[in-house]
């Protein structure tokens, strides 16, 4: 609850400084995907002195107390983490200022987003699955619900709901008010039905052992109602030849998310295309808020969402002032750990059932810049098809055996587990080397 609330504070003011001083697209920020992989790379790789043998497997000693300072404790493996937090929102702060950022976003061609925002939605399949998994019935239910309510009832305004616009003299409604809220009422509808199966008593969620780990319910209750975050409460970050590693990985691939967010959204918002400043301002403002999340000893900075933008590609909804609202929600449910540990009673079927319909968006995206090139030639042909491959191949194959890429240099190593880990990466540095070096 606790690191849950500081990683909500952080976002909510990356939000309001992306909305009113970056890109000032709709974009919520988050702990992206991009975070989470480095991140665990790098906790996977903790000293012999900070594991214990239980069972045959090595795990890291428990910490009780936030304060504790024991030498390879998880606290110490948060600060580390952390301190690779803090080291990408400086090289972001660096890329922004620097103009590398739009400089790069202005090179990327159709054969550069195609595969690239087609890889960012496939590439959260197993997550969805393994959510999913939990009770396909209720995320089918939500899946169901969502596609009626944006596709079939799209043009559909209730009279109570609609608020008249006039246009050449006549007097039309101009909210489709199920299309607007087709993410919003089949999540609330859903979480109302597993809450009465819960009250019920009507087992419906299907829970391994581990997955039933997960459940933070009684330690939310043990949370404070206020708590306001500061720097080093929990100790400073730890800057480390591997969190340096780390951070310098954890830069790329955000940077790359939020640059494909960037275009992605504008796509589905039907904006006009961002100029290089903006995409810089974007990537700055990412920084300083990372650089929060950082300092406050969270272990995911600040990136754009891909779900939210998709997510308002479906509503059509891309006012600012929404986003700015639930930029203060963040802000309120940062502010108490125990109002924010209630985030963790959502069932994961609706997690699931989220994901599946809002990366396909993500997915069709992606597909539909293919009609700006001419897919018929060979040559994009191939940079399409090599870089999809593997992008999917690789990070499958490095964490079924990730003791195969070792050059006896463990900073080094970090670095490339962390980018190659990530599909995004991947598919983005070989499709724009590949469509900037192959002649055609």
């Amino acid at each position: 609850s606790e690191l849950l609330a500081r990683s909500l504070f952080a976002c909510g003011i990356s939000t309001m400084l992306q909305t009113t001083l970056g890109s000032r697209l709709p974009l919520i920020q988050i702990p992206s995907f991009e975070y989470l992989v480095p991140a665990v790379v790098l906790s996977s790789h903790l000293p012999l002195s900070a594991s214990t043998e239980r069972n045959g497997t090595a795990v890291a000693n428990v910490c009780p107390a936030p304060h504790c300072t024991v030498t390879g404790s998880r606290a110490a493996s948060l600060r580390e983490v952390s301190g690779a937090v803090l080291i990408s929102g400086l090289l972001q702060l660096v890329l922004g200022v620097s103009g590398m950022c739009g400089w790069a976003a202005q090179r990327c061609g159709p054969m550069v987003l195609a595969p690239s925002l087609s890889i960012i939605g496939l590439s959260a399949y197993k997550e969805a699955a393994f959510f999913c998994s939990t009770n396909w019935g209720v995320a089918l239910l939500l899946m169901l619900l969502a596609v009626t309510f944006s596709q079939h009832l799209r043009s559909c305004h209730l009279p109570f709901c609609a608020w008249p616009q006039a246009q050449e003299g006549s007097m039309e409604p101009s909210v489709p008010t199920l299309r607007t809220f087709s993410v919003l009422l089949p999540f609330a509808g859903v979480c109302v039905f597993c809450a009465i199966l819960s009250h019920l008593q009507i087992p419906w969620e299907s829970l391994d052992l581990p997955t039933a780990q997960l459940s933070w319910a009684n330690s939310t209750f043990q949370a404070p109602w206020l708590r306001i975050p500061y720097a080093g409460e929990w100790g400073w970050p730890l800057l480390t030849p591997r969190a340096l590693a780390v951070g310098i990985a954890m830069a790329i691939g955000c940077s790359m998310n939020s640059v494909g967010c960037y275009v992605l959204c504008r796509r589905l918002l039907r904006a006009p295309r961002l100029p290089p400043h903006a995409c810089n301002r974007g990537l700055c403002t990412e920084g300083l808020g990372s650089l929060l999340a950082g300092l406050l000893g969270t272990p995911g900075g600040t990136a754009a969402s891909i779900a939210n933008a998709c997510a308002a590609g479906l509503t059509q909804a891309g006012s600012r002032i929404s986003v700015q609202v639930s930029a203060l929600a963040c802000v309120v449910l940062g502010l108490s750990p125990r109002l924010a540990g209630l985030l963790t009673s959502i069932p994961l079927a609706v997690h699931g059932g989220l994901l599946c319909v809002t990366y396909a968006v993500a997915v069709g995206t992606g597909i539909s810049y293919f009609q700006y090139a001419d897919i018929d030639s060979g040559r994009n042909i191939f940079i399409v098809g090599f870089a999809m491959f593997m992008a999917l191949l690789v990070p499958r194959w490095l964490g079924a055996a990730p003791a195969h890429l070792a050059t006896g240099w463990v900073p080094l190593d970090l670095l490339f587990l962390s980018l190659l880990m990530v599909p995004v990466f991947l598919t983005g540095f070989l499709s724009f080397f590949l469509e900037n070096t192959v002649s055609g």
